[in-house]
C-alpha cells in the first residue's frame, strides 16, 4: 500500500510531464505465452504518465479467469533514456496484482532492464520473492510486423507474432502466440484480435 501511496504522489508532480490513458478489447488474454481468460474476451485499461526528464509510471488493469481471481491489477515506474549513439535504456519496476484469488494466485513483482537498438530489443525480467526471471527478445520486421521470443528461468518459452494496423481512429492488431512448456501437456497457442485507444 505504501508504495502504491508513492505512485499516487509521483503522479501529482508539478513537473514537465503528460499523462495519457488507454483501452483495449481484446477476444484473448495471452501474457507471455499463457492465456489469462480461458480463450474468453478481455477488457482492458490504464493510465500514463511520463516526463520530459525520462520518468515513467503507470497503473494498469483488466480482467482474468476466475481461477485467478476475475481481476489483474498492475503498477510499474521506471526511467528511460536514449543515448547520442541511438541505444535505448530502461530500467524500472513493476508489480502483478490478482484480486481476490482463492487459489494461491498473489502479488508478484519484478525488476528489469531493457535495452534497444534499431529494430532489436531485449528486456531481462528478475523476479523477486523467489518468482523466476524471463528473458524477452524482440525484431520490428516493418513498421506494422513484429516478432518476439521469450524464455522462462523454468516452465518454458514462447513466440510472439503481431501485425498492427489504424482502424480509422483506433489501433488494431491481429495476434498470434506460442507456448512451448518444458512437461509434457501443457503447450498452449493462440490468434487473437485487439483494437485499443488511447487519449
Amino acid at each position: 500500500m505504501k508504495k502504491l501511496f508513492l505512485l499516487v504522489g509521483l503522479l501529482s508532480l508539478p513537473t514537465f510531464a503528460s499523462v495519457s490513458a488507454n483501452v483495449t478489447l481484446a477476444t484473448d488474454y495471452v501474457w507471455r505465452g499463457l492465456g489469462q481468460t480461458a480463450g474468453e474476451p478481455a477488457i482492458q485499461g490504464g493510465f500514463d504518465y511520463s516526463s520530459d526528464g525520462g520518468f515513467y509510471a503507470g497503473i494498469w488493469g483488466s480482467n482474468v479467469e476466475p481461477d485467478f481471481g476475475g481481476s489483474e491489477f498492475d503498477y510499474y515506474m521506471g526511467y528511460a533514456t536514449e543515448t547520442e549513439g541511438g541505444l535505448g535504456i530502461d530500467i524500472g519496476y513493476i508489480s502483478y496484482m490478482f484480486l481476490h484469488s482463492d487459489v494461491g494466485f498473489g502479488d508478484a513483482q519484478e525488476i528489469y532492464l531493457g535495452l534497444s537498438y534499431g529494430d532489436f530489443g531485449v528486456t531481462y525480467y528478475e523476479g523477486l520473492d523467489d518468482t523466476p526471471y524471463y528473458v524477452s527478445l524482440s525484431y520490428s520486421l516493418t513498421d506494422s510486423l513484429s516478432f518476439s521470443y521469450g524464455d522462462w528461468e523454468e516452465g518454458g518459452s514462447d513466440i510472439l507474432v503481431s501485425y498492427g494496423f489504424s482502424c480509422g481512429s483506433y489501433d488494431c492488431s491481429f495476434n498470434y502466440s506460442d507456448f512451448s512448456a518444458d512437461f509434457a501437456g501443457l503447450d498452449e497457442d493462440s490468434f487473437y484480435f485487439a483494437v485499443s485507444a488511447s487519449f
